[in-house]
């Protein structure tokens, strides 16, 4: 399968393209992030409206990943207009360019379009309630893909992993706190549900292989809170978890709103697939053997300089 990647140089698209090369011939999406990478980059800004059409007739993929988003919350409070053209309105363009070549889609979009008011398990059933722009817009981007491509699907995630930065996810904000010898906080009362990156990427593949299409909850299938997050990074690594230090996420002083509660269930998506959804406990062991075997280090070996 031909599958394009956009936001390649992105924690999701980099290791998804990675990972995925050596069974799948992937193409890369970038601005001009990367090189010398084992898959084919195609260099383009995604925010000019014609782009979408004309990568899908020069790439002539099978299926599209669309991974590229702004995805800080912080900046889309910061800068609404941007984060509406990202978020919502450059999916349903590239959804509506993939539907008339008939080519499959996966929009990645948030488990955050929740405002964790519920106290139970969200299901793809519940009605979402974004708390913040850049859920807002994402919640939006979901409707416009769905709307232009029916056959396409939606992915709703929360994962972690190593990027080409070194900061981008929350375990390597736990790592390089913790491998300094430096305290930082950790929310104990914001749940979710966190999977692997490389495990995400498996299961995104698997998606399309099967034909999947509609919402689907693609997080892990462990729930624990962003405290007990960094405690297991602290103890894999042989880190001091004491260093790991117990907070509200009310006392963080951050400007955009967190949810509470983001326990997603992966029911629909285990049965469709008809696989065991991987946990947060596995996805930590996999974490730490790919910074023993300097995974890390061949990332940034990728980044344009």
């Amino acid at each position: 399968m031909k599958i394009l990647v956009t936001g390649a140089s992105g924690l999701l698209g980099l290791n998804l393209s990675l990972m995925m090369t050596g069974t799948h011939t992937l193409v890369g999406v970038d601005r001009n992030k990367l090189a010398g990478t084992p898959f084919e980059l195609i260099q383009a800004d995604l925010l000019d409206p014609s782009a979408c059409s004309r990568l899908l007739d020069i790439a002539r993929p099978d299926a599209v990943i669309h991974t590229a988003a702004l995805a800080s919350l912080e900046g889309c409070e910061a800068n609404p207009d941007e984060a509406h053209r990202l978020n919502a309105d450059m999916p349903g363009e590239l959804a509506a360019s993939a539907a008339r070549k008939g080519i499959r889609l996966i929009h990645i979009s948030t488990d955050a379009v929740f405002d964790g008011t519920k106290t139970g398990v969200y299901t793809e059933d519940d009605p979402p309630s974004p708390p913040g722009v850049y859920s807002a817009t994402k919640l939006q981007g979901e409707i416009n893909v769905l709307s232009a491509h029916p056959e396409a699907a939606v992915a709703r995630v929360n994962f972690f992993g190593w990027s080409l930065s070194g900061t981008r996810s929350l375990s390597e904000f736990f790592y390089n706190k913790l491998s300094a010898g430096q305290t930082c906080n950790g929310f104990t009362d914001v749940w979710f549900c966190p999977i692997f990156v490389g495990d995400l990427a498996a299961t995104l593949v698997r998606m399309l292989e099967k034909g999947l299409s509609g919402l689907y909850h693609t997080v892990g299938s462990e729930a624990l809170t962003k405290y007990d997050f960094g405690v297991r990074i602290a103890r894999r690594f042989g880190f001091d978890p004491g260093l790991v230090i117990p907070k509200s996420v009310e006392e963080s002083g951050l400007t955009a709103k967190r949810s509470h509660n983001l326990r997603l269930s992966v029911h629909k998506l285990s049965t469709d697939l008809g696989i065991e959804i991987p946990g947060v406990s596995t996805g930590v062991e996999k974490f730490y053997t790919q910074a023993q075997q300097g995974y890390p280090q061949k990332m940034r070996s990728y980044q344009q300089v």
